[in-house]
């Protein structure tokens, strides 16, 4: 059981944490909820049942976020580094400059969205879920994420537009 916790943190951490800091904006907030949504995994591996573990553990991170966010009275936002790793270190500083500034853009409209939208893009979009494990860390029918990621894009493609 050790073993499989150790490999499943190392394949979904990255995926984890930006999912989180995409949520809740800080990165040791972020950090924090990773390793809660690890602890409550491996306490609850046993009853693990579906058939995908990534939609499982974004489950489980969501629902870690929730209950942080439940206790908390206000968020703190701040831009950091979403995207860091997208970064080749073989672009040139004033390249690298113009990436920045889009995934900042990108960021900030993505935030701009209502919190269903937002929450079915990043799971979907960001994170490569499918419809039905989107619609499984949501809690809301397939159908209803559909309708999320259809309005979530068309903001996107407005906020980009503008």
């Amino acid at each position: 059981m050790g073993d499989t916790m150790d490999q499943l943190y190392s394949t979904y951490f990255s995926d984890i944490y930006r999912f989180l800091f995409s949520l809740c904006h800080n990165h040791h907030t972020a950090e924090d909820l990773v390793q809660e949504t690890f602890f409550r995994a491996h306490l609850h591996i046993e009853d693990y049942q579906s058939e995908s573990v990534k939609a499982w553990l974004f489950t489980v991170a969501y629902r870690s976020y929730i209950d942080y966010y439940r206790k908390q009275k206000r968020v703190s936002i701040k831009g950091q580094g979403f995207f860091s790793k997208l970064f080749d270190k073989k672009r040139t500083v004033e390249e690298t400059v113009v990436v920045e500034e889009e995934i900042r853009e990108l960021l900030d409209t993505v935030n701009a969205l209502p919190e269903k939208h937002k929450m079915a893009v990043l799971l979907c979009d960001f994170n490569q879920l499918t419809y039905q494990e989107t619609a499984d860390v949501m809690e809301v029918s397939v159908t209803y994420v559909k309708v999320l990621l259809f309005r979530g894009r068309q903001a996107l493609r407005k906020g980009r537009d503008e």
